[in-house]
C-alpha cells in the first residue's frame, strides 16, 4: 500500500497553518506586537488563535511520525493510532462540522482497514532486533 497517511496529515497541517495566517493575521501580529510571552491569557479570541496555530503544529509532528512508521520496512501503523484520528474526527466535526475535521476520516480509515498481520510479523522482527 502506498505510503500517503503522514504526508496528508502534513498537508492539512500546512493548510491549516496557512489558514490561520490568513484569517488571523491581525491577531497573530498582535501577540507578536505584545512580545509573545503572557499574550494569549486575557483575551479569549487570542487564546483561541494560539490553539489553533499549535492544533496545525501538533498534526503536523503526528504526520511526520505517521510518514516515519510507514517508511519503516513494516509499514506497520497501530490501529490505536486509526481509532485516536477517528475519535478526534467525531468529536471536532461534532463540535463544528463547518471545519477542517473532515480531512481526518481518510488516514483515520486507512489505517483502520489496512492488512496488519504480515505487518505487524514483520514490525515484532525489526523491534527484536
Amino acid at each position: 500500500m502506498k505510503r500517503w497517511v503522514g504526508r496528508w496529515l502534513v498537508a492539512v497541517s500546512a493548510i491549516h497553518t496557512i489558514f490561520a495566517i490568513i484569517v488571523f493575521r491581525d491577531g497573530l501580529t498582535s501577540i507578536i506586537k505584545r512580545g509573545v510571552f503572557n499574550t494569549a491569557d486575557s483575551d479569549a479570541m487570542t487564546a483561541a488563535i494560539v490553539w489553533f496555530v499549535l492544533f496545525g503544529a501538533m498534526l503536523f509532528v503526528c504526520g511526520l511520525a505517521i510518514a516515519a512508521l510507514e517508511k519503516s520496512p513494516s509499514g506497520y501503523i497501530p490501529k490505536s493510532i486509526g481509532w485516536s484520528l477517528l475519535a478526534l474526527g467525531i468529536l471536532g466535526v461534532t463540535l463544528m462540522p463547518a471545519s477542517g475535521f473532515w480531512l481526518v476520516f481518510p488516514p483515520a480509515i486507512a489505517v483502520l482497514i489496512r492488512k496488519t498481520a504480515s505487518r505487524l510479523a514483520a514490525f515484532e522482527t525489526e523491534v527484536a532486533k
